[in-house]
């Protein structure tokens, strides 16, 4: 029972909405300072806490169980109001003058977002861990190798999936190496100081 309650406390605390508004914050803050940071923030609402708004919605209106959503359909269903979110979210960024080095990496996200979409069509990849190694990676890149650690972090989420039984071990290593290359060719095609 111990295990069960710490990887609950885990996966909830690391889960991917967390991951994005620290990213994006510092994306933001890497490509132009504060004024960076606040576009962060506006790129952050869109990729993250709109998208937890309509899992919790769900939730209460009894649409998936839980904030993970794990059955396929309903799963297919957030992917696809997230890819609307951040679509939109991409199209005020780039409308509105935000820095070219964080719309890139939302843009990226959004085309990181639709593979994994896809990939959930036939295969339960997990999506925890895909953007917790995708956003160690990219910060990992844009700061400095001092941030190689946290991939301690993306460990621990893989273990908390695997304990909850909502992800296989096969399904948490290739979601963290799917994050991991999404990050390192984002890094390669955005324009960043």
């Amino acid at each position: 029972m111990r295990h069960r309650s710490a990887a609950d406390w885990v996966t909830y605390l690391l889960e991917p909405k967390n991951w994005v508004i620290v990213t994006t914050s510092a994306v933001g803050w890497h490509a132009d300072g504060a004024a960076g940071l606040a576009w962060g923030i506006v790129a952050a609402v869109f990729a993250a806490v709109l998208p937890m708004a309509f899992i919790n919605r769900g939730i209460k209106r009894g649409q998936w169980d839980d904030r993970n959503v794990g059955a396929k359909r309903p799963r297919l269903i957030v992917l696809a109001f997230i890819i609307a979110s951040v679509a939109v979210g991409l199209a005020l960024l780039v409308g509105l003058g935000a820095p070219g080095e964080l719309s890139g990496y939302i843009g990226c996200m959004l085309g990181s977002i639709a593979v994994l979409a896809t990939i959930t069509t036939v295969w339960k990849i997990s999506i925890h861990c895909a953007v917790a190694s995708g956003s160690v990676t990219i910060l990992a890149l844009l700061f400095g190798p001092w941030l190689v650690p946290a991939y301690l972090l993306v460990a621990l989420t893989g273990w908390s999936r695997v304990v909850l039984k909502d992800h296989t071990i096969a399904q948490v290593i290739m979601g963290s190496l799917l994050g991991a290359a999404a990050a390192a060719v984002t890094y390669a095609i955005i324009p960043h100081r």
